[in-house]
């Protein structure tokens, strides 16, 4: 089948692979070339392609692709927010999206040492998708005592019958040694739209409730655990250029209803640049933000981290 100008509005084409097929799709190029393989799938404007004389996965840019032929069935997503299904049935290995990012700093002036570790998974279906990150930094010095942050995000989302809306819950599970945050929970859910859904930019949206119960290290006097009814605001921007960088960017305000006045915001942000083949280096941001914690205690923690990273999948 061709799939004429699908470059112009397409923005996540999952290809449903049967394992082992033979490699006989062809993606003809605006030039003129024509590019015989497997297609994997196509994410933030690159086109994967496995080829028989190539070894590994191919990476084409999307916006140069003039169409694609292809006997297989496909799963399209278009910018506009429709999904267009087939019924090829596929391995779930397959589906898996994601990365591992690794760092260290060492400074001999004051003997101080930080260690960061980050992953994420994505797992992208037809008209539904999940994903789990988790990050995780230690930091030490000479004279001080160690500081931990690690901090489990997990996402499911679901799309609507009207074009780029959503309905997503969320859990976010927090331990802050700066703020003497044992463990920070918080669940919620609520309704998103994309704005924007390009090769090159995804902005999405999300307002709903949410429910956050924090426990605080121990004292001389204990603190009961926090418990906030809040609404939920959370924002998504990602911005790509082919095979080349990214900037991800992802925040959660809580503003507090049976605190009013009360508000969390808890944020992440990534930088990435690519080295060759599927490894990366990346500078990333991440805070967490209270502004009426318990008296004595700190209202917020932040930092940032640098490494290299391993991406799989279409990531």
């Amino acid at each position: 089948m061709k799939f004429h100008n699908l470059v112009l509005c397409a923005f996540l084409l999952l290809v449903a692979p049967l394992f082992g097929r033979d490699k006989t799709d062809v993606v003809v190029m605006k030039n003129g070339d024509r590019l015989t393989g497997e297609i994997k799938g196509l994410n933030s404007g690159v086109l994967y392609l496995n080829m028989d004389y190539i070894l590994g996965t191919s990476s084409v840019q999307w916006s140069k692709v003039h169409h694609v032929e292809s006997t297989q069935l496909f799963i399209v997503k278009t910018a506009s927010g429709s999904v267009y299904t087939g019924t090829l049935s596929t391995s779930d290995v397959q589906r898996f999206n994601g990365d591992i990012n690794l760092g260290a700093i060492y400074s001999k002036g004051n003997q101080s040492t930080q260690f960061n570790l980050d992953s994420l998974v994505q797992y992208p279906r037809e008209r539904w998708s999940a994903q789990g990150e988790y990050s995780s930094t230690l930091a030490s010095s000479t004279g001080a005592s160690p500081s931990t942050r690690n901090q489990v995000n997990l996402q499911s989302q679901r799309l609507l019958r009207w074009d780029n809306w959503f309905y997503q819950g969320i859990g976010i599970f927090l331990q802050s040694s700066e703020q003497d945050i044992n463990l920070q929970g918080t669940l919620g859910g609520g309704i998103g739209r994309y704005f924007k859904n390009t090769n090159n930019a995804q902005i999405s949206l999300l307002g709903g409730l949410a429910w956050q119960d924090t426990a605080y290290q121990a004292t001389a006097e204990p603190i009961p655990n926090q418990n906030l009814a809040a609404a939920l605001v959370a924002g998504q921007m990602r911005f790509f250029r082919f095979n080349k960088t990214s900037f991800d960017l992802g925040a959660i305000v809580l503003p507090a209803l049976n605190q009013p006045g009360r508000v969390h915001v808890n944020m992440n942000t990534s930088y990435y640049i690519k080295v060759f083949s599927n490894l990366t280096w990346n500078i990333s941001f991440y805070g967490n933000w209270d502004n009426r914690p318990p008296a004595n205690f700190s209202g917020s923690d932040y930092g940032t981290s640098t490494g290299l990273g391993w991406t799989f999948g279409n990531r």
